[in-house]
């Protein structure tokens, strides 16, 4: 099998989120989803392209890596080849190699899905286990118990509100609503939902987007977050809830997320929502 790694360009997005979309699946723990593609969207095709690497065989995609953060791969592969030596051992080379252009040089972290061999070619290279996270699901077969607070879509009349729950959840004030409309008019958001969570002084306390990855297969939320002024009071919880059942009526087969073991709170708030814990997945890491 020859293996070809590419930058597939803004001409290529499309190719690896169809490969990201048929690759869910409710038996595999959590992986990197389109909707992981579609949330970086927001800062433009260009700036995500230049982030993502593919590699193909035979003129299939077999492998998708998004370069979350300067240090930080996140990687998955086609299920039937996770067990692929030949695959296992390309990826080590292109990972280990900087002038390949998948990693720096330098501390990596990198993100791969539970029965990859490519995990365990990593480690006896030298490679360290890392940070824990616990992936959560909620099985959508049965309907959703009502969250409890009014529930609104974001549209571009309402994008100010979702903006200003994101500023103020997560402290990140480059989240305008501008950077919500390119968002927004990316190819990937036609299988999601912004949702906006109000309480009944009619505040907008709680927001979460969603992404399906089609019909019968696992949705994803990314991100969840709750304003500042209003924690501590369930819509945490209320706002996961309306996740998972605006899931359910996009047809998906379950609810993903997942979150930093060390996050005790985070856990417990998509727990009390439905979400059941799956066994922790390790990131692995190169040392510098």
């Amino acid at each position: 099998m020859t293996i070809v790694l590419s930058e597939p360009g803004v001409e290529g997005l499309a190719g690896a989120v169809d490969a990201l979309r048929a690759w869910q699946d409710d038996r595999t723990p959590l992986q990197l989803h389109p909707g992981d593609l579609g949330w970086a969207w927001a800062l433009g095709a260009e700036r995500l392209a230049a982030a993502v690497r593919t590699w193909s065989a035979d003129g299939r995609i077999i492998a998708v890596g998004y370069l979350d953060a300067p240090d930080l791969l996140r990687l998955t592969t086609a299920p039937d080849l996770r067990q692929d030596e030949d695959l296992a051992r390309q990826l080590l080379a292109d990972l280990d190699a900087p002038e390949r252009g998948v990693l720096p040089s330098g501390k990596v972290g990198l993100e791969i899905p539970h029965g990859a061999l490519l995990r365990e070619v990593l480690l006896e290279a030298g490679w360290n286990p890392d940070e824990p996270w616990t992936p959560l699901r909620h099985d959508l077969s049965e309907p959703v118990k009502d969250s409890g607070l009014r529930i609104e879509v974001a549209g571009p009349e309402t994008a100010g509100a979702r903006t200003a729950v994101h500023r103020s959840a997560f402290g990140s004030p480059r989240f305008t609503e501008e950077i919500w409309l390119v968002l927004a008019a990316g190819p990937v958001y036609a299988d999601a939902r912004c949702l906006i969570g109000y309480d009944d002084q009619d505040n907008a306390v709680a927001a979460v987007t969603v992404w399906s990855a089609g019909p019968g297969k696992p949705g994803l939320l990314e991100p969840m977050g709750v304003h500042a002024d209003h924690r501590g009071r369930g819509h945490g919880t209320a706002i996961s809830l309306a996740a998972a059942a605006a899931l359910r009526e996009m047809g998906a087969s379950s609810a993903l997320v997942c979150t930093q073991s060390s996050n005790a709170a985070a856990v417990a708030t998509y727990r009390a929502a439905g979400y059941e814990p799956s066994s922790e997945r390790l990131d692995v890491s190169r040392a510098a």
